[in-house]
C-alpha cells in the first residue's frame, strides 16, 4: 500500500514539475516575443531553445502550444512554429473592432455591477498604479490583461466574450508596444480609473464611452509607436 502511495506521489510530483517548467518556459518565450528578441515571422527553433534553457524539447513544444492559443505564434504544417506576423493595418482594424466590443462590455457591466466586483477591479487598478510607479512593464502587462479580461468575462454575454478573445489574441505584441508609448503605463491606468468611475456610477452609456475611448487611445499610441520606430530606422 505504501509503495503504491509513494509511486502515485512521485507521479504527481513529476506532473507538477513538468507543468511548472512548461509555465516558466511559456512566460520566458512570451517575454522574448513581446520585447522583440524573437521577431515576427521568426521560426521557433526548439533545439536552440532547449540548449539555451537546458531542457528537453518536450516542454518547449508544450509552451509553444500555449502561445499559439494566445495568438503569439502560429503553426505552419510541415514547416514549424513561427512568431505570428500581423501587419499594422490589420492591427488597426482589429483595434477598431475591439473598441466596439469592449465598449459594449462596459455598458453591460455597468448595468450589473456588484460591490464585490467593483472592489476587485479597484484592487487591480491600485496594484497597477504601484507597478506603473516602478516602471515595470513585465509586472504591469499581465495585470493589465487580467483587468480587461475580468471586465469582459463579467459582462454577462458569452458571445461577446468569445468574439473579444478571438480578436485580442492576435494583438498581444501590438498591445505591448502601445503601452510603452505616449506616457505609457501611468496614462493607461488613468484611463482605467475613468472606466472604474463610470462602472461605479451604473451609467451604461458613460461606461461604454470610457471603455471605447480607452481602446481608441491605445490604437493611437500604437500608431505613434510605429511611426516613431519608422523614423528611427
Amino acid at each position: 500500500m505504501s509503495i503504491v502511495s509513494d509511486s502515485a506521489h512521485l507521479n504527481d510530483l513529476t506532473v507538477v514539475k513538468s507543468v511548472s517548467l512548461t509555465s516558466a518556459l511559456e512566460k520566458e518565450l512570451e517575454r522574448l516575443i513581446l520585447t522583440g528578441e524573437l521577431e515576427p515571422g521568426v521560426r521557433i527553433n526548439e533545439i536552440h531553445l532547449s540548449n539555451r534553457f537546458g531542457t528537453s524539447r518536450g516542454p518547449i513544444r508544450e509552451a509553444t502550444r500555449s502561445l499559439e492559443a494566445k495568438g503569439l505564434v502560429e503553426v505552419v504544417r510541415n514547416r514549424g512554429v513561427f512568431v505570428r506576423r500581423l501587419s499594422v493595418e490589420d492591427a488597426v482594424e482589429i483595434y477598431d473592432v475591439r473598441a466596439a466590443l469592449f465598449g459594449q462590455a462596459g455598458r453591460l457591466l455597468a448595468e450589473r455591477m456588484t460591490d464585490g466586483l467593483l472592489a476587485e477591479l479597484t484592487r487591480m487598478v491600485d496594484e497597477m498604479d504601484a507597478v506603473a510607479e516602478r516602471g515595470s512593464f513585465d509586472d504591469y502587462y499581465p495585470l493589465n490583461l487580467g483587468f480587461h479580461n475580468l471586465i469582459v468575462s463579467s459582462c454577462g454575454n458569452r458571445t461577446l466574450l468569445a468574439e473579444y478573445h478571438r480578436f485580442v489574441n492576435k494583438l498581444h505584441l501590438f498591445r505591448a508596444r502601445a503601452l510603452v508609448q505616449g506616457g505609457g503605463l501611468a496614462v493607461s491606468n488613468r484611463e482605467h480609473r475613468a472606466m472604474l468611475e463610470a462602472l461605479a456610477s451604473g451609467d451604461g452609456e458613460r461606461a461604454q464611452v470610457t471603455h471605447w475611448r480607452h481602446v481608441a487611445l491605445a490604437k493611437r499610441r500604437l500608431i505613434a509607436a510605429v511611426d516613431g520606430h519608422a523614423r528611427n530606422d
